[in-house]
């Protein structure tokens, strides 16, 4: 009868028992995320052929109907919180505008594309022809002793001499 504990050199492990390391089980260190206040401004992803934009309804407390009037006859349309059933998005909850998505004045709405670009092209032709008048004003008012030359560059430089 052998009633001998087993040695320590006995307990060791056989080859069908597997150890694993723990360096696959600690979690790699990650580079922490600054930290940045929250967007109360969050959209939804809009559907193709789409841009959500927000638009003013009231400020200072007071209704803006043309601006929303305005946006509303140009093509825009409101886009509503029932729309996106799995996400939660600030919706307001009572008057004329209950069940919108919007949050502090404002009103999510949905634009198409083409009138998106025809309205960015539209106003971009507009700050155009103002800087044009504003140019041709400019050069009328010039002395032939003195010209004006209208320089319409940027440049930024970091000390040292000027070239």
């Amino acid at each position: 009868m052998n009633t001998k504990k087993p040695t320590r050199a006995s307990q060791v492990k056989s080859d069908t028992t597997k150890v694993e390391s723990q360096a696959k089980a600690v979690k790699p260190k990650m580079q922490n995320k600054p930290w940045t206040p929250p967007s109360y401004l969050d959209t939804p992803n809009a559907p193709d052929g789409f841009r959500h934009r927000w638009v003013r309804i009231e400020v200072l407390g007071f209704v803006d109907t043309k601006n929303i009037q305005g946006r509303l006859r140009s093509g825009y349309e409101l886009v509503r919180a029932d729309e996106y059933p799995n996400e939660d998005f600030p919706a307001i909850t009572d008057g004329k505008y209950a069940g919108v998505i919007g949050h502090g004045g404002l009103v999510l709405t949905r634009v198409p594309e083409e009138i998106a670009r025809s309205r960015q092209e539209y106003f971009a032709q507009q700050a155009q022809d103002q800087q044009a008048a504003i140019d041709n004003d400019l050069m009328k008012e010039q002395h032939r002793g003195m010209p004006i030359d209208i320089d319409m560059q940027t440049r930024t430089t970091f000390g040292g001499k000027k070239s």
